[in-house]
């Protein structure tokens, strides 16, 4: 992997006799790869949640659109947590550790909800079929704190991880840890896939609750068990007492950098909001359609649900080769910027290809669409995480890793209520005549997707505001007043 990385700004230079930020020891290939397995385990557990259960539960259990959308949101709905988590992970260790812990802990939290997800949803569905008006409103409520419970347990182990990664790297070394680590939670999507596939081609067909239940709960408990092995695997000895990362007095932090002045620092550059705004936009072009993929295979091209699963797979597949060939050669030729600007263009092109795919509903065309999707949003998806390592502080990564982390999550929250909530209103306008309804479905999943292509547009818009030398000053500047009033 290409060195994609700011130079971390300096301490020393900014304001003089404050202490230098210690030597972090390094990751080996086999450490980053071990490492690697929790982004892994994230891959295969979105799969499961953004598609296995979206699908069961729009196509099997007969979900409206817009409430599945509005429920997976509430995973997202949560992401405001991110900033705190990240903060508090930079100033409050457990067991004399910044990161791990929490990792834990947030992976223990979100594997016991995975468990009971499945019981939950089904409970749901006998409710909204037979249930009362007060019923079904504790029915809907109840969804909605189940996801948004799992996307508070997935923020507070993810944003001290991905901080961990800054800790644990030197700017030399983290850009080919990130690439590493991001083409695992490909591979992580992959596995996910075709685990999937594997473990539930018994169902093909199958609508009856009594049959699903049962195996999709077996199937979750199975995966729990083995998320909740790979990550104490992954983060075992990889952060010790001695290991304090970013700005620290005694062993390299300074645990006294408050959420007030850290938000300070998120404030001090207008390429903050900007940047902010383009991971919003980025994120929702790749995955406005995610809460409606699998049913657009199953109701525009008749596949069955081991088949709509598999399209996560190509989708990884081609995200994963993205990664690399953007990482070892579009980088190194191009640059970021215009990596990420490549990146955007080819999403947009994949999506119109991927709406155009619906008029002849011929299956291995969806698919190849698919992979060149994931290409595209590998290539994307490198150029913008080098772009976020830039307009990142090294010596608050957890802080800088949350707001980033609030961006992605919140257009992901946006992009599930949005998708599912335009296949609603395209299934309304089919019904009342507005559009064509001699072609079945398909009407309502093209406005989807002719929406996520005008919002990658906006995306390679945004981007040609992005300056990341002007957001070095500006934070730096902040950098220092901050640390200059906590030493003084």
């Amino acid at each position: 992997m290409p060195s994609c990385l700011p130079r971390p700004i300096a301490v020393e230079p900014l304001v003089e006799g404050l202490p230098s930020i210690p030597h972090r020891p390094s990751l080996s290939l086999p450490q980053t790869l071990r490492l690697g397995l929790f982004q892994a385990c994230l891959g295969c557990l979105a799969v499961i949640f953004s598609g296995l259960l979206n699908r069961v539960m729009l196509t099997e259990l007969g979900f409206p659109g817009l409430l599945v959308g509005i429920s997976l949101a509430f995973e997202q709905f949560v992401a405001p947590s991110r900033v705190l988590f990240g903060q508090i992970s930079d100033a409050h260790p457990l067991a004399r550790r910044h990161r791990v812990p929490y990792v834990l802990l947030g992976t223990a939290l979100f594997c016991g909800i995975a468990v009971i997800a499945v019981p939950i949803i089904f409970r749901v569905g006998q409710v909204l079929q037979q249930g009362s008006p007060g019923a079904i409103a504790l029915a809907v409520l109840a969804l909605g704190a189940l996801f948004a419970g799992y996307g508070l347990a997935i923020s507070l182990a993810t944003t001290p991880y991905l901080a961990l990664v800054i800790d644990r790297t030197s700017e030399e070394e983290r850009s080919r840890a990130v690439g590493v680590i991001w083409c695992m939670l490909s591979v992580g999507i992959v596995v996910g896939a075709i685990l999937i596939s594997l473990s539930l081609r018994s169902l093909d067909g199958i609508r009856d609750p009594r049959l699903l239940e049962p195996t999709l709960s077996a199937f979750m408990v199975k995966v729990a068990i083995g998320v909740m092995g790979l990550t104490v695997i992954a983060t075992w000895g990889m952060e010790s007492p001695a290991d304090s990362p970013g700005l620290s007095q005694e062993g390299g932090r300074e645990d006294g950098v408050t959420l007030r002045q850290a938000w300070t620092l998120i404030r001090s550059s207008s390429q903050v909001l900007i940047f902010f705004s383009f991971l919003i936009l980025f994120t929702l072009a790749l995955f406005l359609q995610d809460p409606v993929l699998e049913s657009y295979g199953a109701q525009v091209f008749g596949m069955p649900i081991a088949a709509t699963a598999q399209l996560n797979a190509f989708w990884g597949v081609g995200t994963l080769i993205g990664l690399l060939v953007a990482g070892l050669w579009i980088v190194p030729w191009l640059g970021k910027l215009a990596t990420a600007r490549l990146g955007c263009q080819l999403i947009a092109l994949s999506l119109l290809l991927l709406l155009l795919s619906g008029i002849t509903a011929n299956v291995p065309t969806l698919q190849l669409v698919m992979v060149l999707f994931g290409l595209a949003a590998g290539i994307g998806t490198n150029g913008a995480l080098c772009l976020m390592l830039d307009l990142t502080l090294p010596e608050v990564a957890g802080t800088f890793v949350g707001v980033w982390g609030l961006a992605q999550a919140l257009s992901r929250a946006l992009g599930k209520v949005i998708g599912g909530g335009l296949l609603d209103l395209g299934n309304l306008l089919s019904a009342s005549g507005l559009l064509p309804r001699s072609v079945g479905s398909y009407p309502a999943f093209a406005l989807v997707l002719g929406i996520e292509l005008l919002v990658a547009i906006a995306a390679l818009l945004m981007l040609q505001r992005v300056n990341v030398r002007q957001f070095r000053q500006d934070t730096g500047q902040s950098l220092a007043k901050v640390l200059t009033a906590e030493w003084s």
